[in-house]
């Protein structure tokens, strides 16, 4: 199983489809596969061999499109980094990966240059700048690939369990891990996902979140098994989105949380601009209640909800259950398992909250070099997600909310979600994230990060007794509801709680 074999297949037998918009360019299956040779076949001539590590450091763009199809047609292993990265925390991702060769843009070469006495693996003439701009030091990748053949590379044996990328962790946890996914489990994400979410080779997939970030691959890797025409934005913009799909009739799109928000709140927002969408779903983070009955209102019978680890585990809730099941995030995906196990190990009653646990076809082959934390996380062949839920006498499964998030009051067991989940009633808040601090009597407390739609529009202690009046126990009030213009996020535009926790348990021992 080669994934990289995927793109020569539909540029034989549908040549004359459109595989790829971006920007100005509308590339059929035989121009992008021509780019796609070009580049890998430059990166043979640099002498880029099976299983050598390519790190990309790039935003959206067409060249990370093609890097991604490139690597998987000589069998090297992309290594996908954000461009956000800087000083220690790159060098350490790319010693850590053993990268040989970067691909980036002008944005990140002060950034690179600063740490190249870091990192001797990687040879002067490894170094490719993308974009089209001369930088000393660093070979132009449109020169490279232009004096390259556009015919099929050398055939290089790949195997289903050979290596494709190493994909790093947010982090919203603890420090990055490099999680590893071979063809084969990519090849497992074309047809689970392509049959999950109803794609044909008709479908018009669109993507505007961050390529790097893993829920990227949902729709990515299913749309060129299928040779679907895939509509890659530069970034996310609400209105620029809302145009996009209706001006290309997009069918499928996969969004995290933060980008739905937006986007219902754009003035673009209506069922005729997006009517032509056939599957929304949601990535990253649970979407709250309040803004999934918003979408579903004016898009009805579009709406998917996927839960999953890039580990691999995964659950999706149909878009014919959500009527149903508004609160759940689904049923395991074909071919696999999902237990609840409870504190003391064994498996939870129906209903009962435990550590989610699961495997199937998508489980990745390991850390990165961490055989010790693979052993932690992957326990006799079943991943431990470290989330907690729990499921239905249907089979359903309900997240509550990640173990690192619980907040323990006085001996109380709080669950974040529980409360974001009445903030974001509140008219005046667009977005809300709950988090524990330190408290003197109760060892910790929540406390509410909020973002409004206006600013202004309400006052903290206002809102905080408005909370307060709704909570279901006296143990989930909030101590404190502080204003935001913005959450961290990662990549992926995961919140990052951690780091707003952070300030608050500076000097103290911390449950983090």
């Amino acid at each position: 199983m080669n994934i990289g074999s995927l793109l020569g297949r539909h540029a034989r037998y549908r040549p004359e489809h459109i595989a790829l918009i971006f920007d100005e360019h509308r590339l059929t299956f035989r121009t992008f596969n021509g780019r796609v040779n070009r580049l890998a076949n430059a990166l043979l001539n640099l002498g880029v061999s099976k299983g050598d590590k390519v790190a990309t450091i790039l935003p959206n763009c067409l060249e990370l499109i093609e890097t991604y199809w490139a690597i998987a047609k000589i069998g090297a292993v992309v290594v996908p980094l954000s461009p956000l990265l800087r000083d220690k925390a790159l060098s350490t991702l790319l010693r850590d990966s053993e990268t040989t060769t970067i691909i980036t843009d002008s944005d990140s070469t002060e950034a690179l240059n600063a740490i190249r006495p870091d990192l001797p693996s990687i040879a002067a003439d490894r170094y490719i700048l993308a974009g089209g701009e001369n930088v000393s030091g660093y070979q132009d990748y449109n020169a490279l690939t232009e004096a390259a053949s556009e015919e099929n590379p050398p055939r290089i044996e790949i195997t289903a369990g050979d290596h494709f990328n190493i994909i790093y962790s947010s982090g919203t946890t603890g420090l990055p891990k490099g999680i590893v996914h071979s063809h084969y489990v990519r090849g497992m994400y074309c047809t689970l996902f392509s049959s999950c979410f109803r794609m044909c080779p008709e479908s018009i997939v669109i993507h505007a979140g961050s390529m790097v970030f893993n829920g990227a691959f949902v729709m990515l890797m299913p749309s060129m098994f299928l040779g679907t025409t895939y509509v890659l934005l530069k970034q996310f913009d609400p209105d620029t989105f809302i145009e996009m799909v209706k001006r290309e009739r997009a069918t499928h799109v996969m969004m995290v949380p933060s980008q739905i928000v937006a986007m219902l709140n754009s003035p673009g927002f209506s069922a005729e601009a997006l009517q032509s969408l056939e599957a929304l779903c949601t990535v990253g983070a649970p979407l709250h209640r309040e803004h999934k009955e918003k979408l579903t209102s004016v898009l009805p019978g579009r709406f998917y909800e996927l839960y999953g680890l890039t580990e691999g585990f995964v659950t999706v809730l149909d878009k014919n259950d959500y009527a149903a099941k508004p609160g759940s995030v689904g049923v395991p995906l074909h071919f696999f398992e999902m237990r609840i196990v409870n504190d003391e190990g064994k498996e939870a009653a129906t209903g009962e909250v435990g550590e989610i646990v699961g495997r199937g076809p998508l489980l990745m082959p390991g850390y990165y070099k961490q055989t010790e934390l693979t052993a932690q996380a992957v326990i006799d062949g079943w991943l431990h997600s470290g989330d907690l839920g729990y499921v239905d006498e249907d089979g359903f499964l309900y997240l509550v909310d990640r173990k690192k998030d619980l907040i323990i009051s006085g001996g109380a067991n709080i669950f974040p979600k529980d409360i974001e989940e009445i903030i974001v009633q509140h008219p005046s808040v667009r977005e809300a994230a709950v988090f524990g601090v330190p408290h003197e009597k109760w060892g910790e407390t929540p406390l509410a990060a909020v973002i409004l739609h206006r600013p202004g529009e309400a006052t903290a202690e206002g809102l905080r007794d408005w909370i307060n009046e709704r909570v279901d126990a006296r143990f989930q009030r909030v101590h404190a509801v502080v204003f935001m213009e913005d959450f961290p996020r990662s990549t992926a535009g995961k919140t990052l709680k951690r780091e707003m926790r952070e300030p608050y348990w500076a000097g103290r021992e911390s449950k983090i």
